[in-house]
């Protein structure tokens, strides 16, 4: 058995009501909850929320809310771990053993179906603990700056100066979508970065993290884009 779950906490403060705020045209988290059911990976698909607003809006959409999530497990500090280990001890009470388990963010509208088929198929045919979405730096971190208190910089990587961009290695980041993993590795609580996973890579172009009201904006610019260009592949 493959659940989804979809983490939703209440109570943002940098975008009030972000999880349920309108993104072109719907709540923004029906986007991850319509992904996961186009997908058809998974056999639950729950919205974990400590919020009866939110769960109202994710069942709209077709996720279950069997619970409202414990207040330990929904204060600002809580990782994703005991979020999603919560929801698999839940279900694996309620319907039996799980396999795998996907965590797909509700602020994630980027996110495609066929992503989340290819990931489960790289998890179940490798000997990995995760397998997660991830997109490349736009711009080389060697050559990132620190600025300190007086306004002046340091290099992060000082010896990279005299490298040309084109001479030094890509590096990526989480991209913030979803994440494959074993139900054991998530119940043991393992390094979701580390060599026993795989990322997943996206185009930059479909990654957007939205934390605040200036993500949020370029992200619906971004957005407009991005649905004009899969129109004219021919896809969603």
């Amino acid at each position: 058995m493959n659940i989804c779950v979809i983490p939703a906490r209440g109570g943002s403060k940098r975008i009030p009501g972000k999880n349920i705020k309108q993104f072109h045209g719907k709540p923004i988290i029906a986007w991850s909850i319509e992904a996961a059911l186009e997908s058809q990976c998974f056999d639950r698909i729950v919205c974990s929320t400590d919020s009866e607003d939110i769960a109202k809006v994710a069942r709209q959409y077709g996720a279950e809310t069997p619970f409202l999530r414990p207040e330990i497990i929904s204060d600002d500090h809580v990782t994703i771990a005991p979020v999603i280990a919560h929801s698999i001890e839940f279900y694996e009470k309620e319907v039996g053993a799980i396999d795998f388990v996907c965590c797909i963010f509700a602020t994630a509208p980027f996110i495609q179906s066929f992503d989340i088929q290819k990931s489960l198929e790289i998890i179940k045919t490798k000997n990995i603990d995760y397998c997660f979405s991830a997109t490349s730096y736009s711009f080389p971190i060697q050559r990132s700056i620190f600025i300190n208190k007086d306004g002046r910089c340091k290099m992060f990587q000082p010896e990279t100066y005299d490298k040309r961009s084109q001479d030094l290695e890509d590096m990526y980041h989480d991209a913030g979508q979803f994440y494959w993993g074993k139900a054991s590795s998530w119940l043991e609580n393992k390094n979701i970065f580390s060599e026993q996973s795989i990322p997943y890579l996206l185009p930059r172009y479909q990654v957007q993290d939205i934390d605040t009201e200036e993500d949020w904006i370029r992200a619906e610019l971004m957005y407009s884009a991005f649905i004009d260009k899969l129109k004219n592949k021919g896809s969603r």
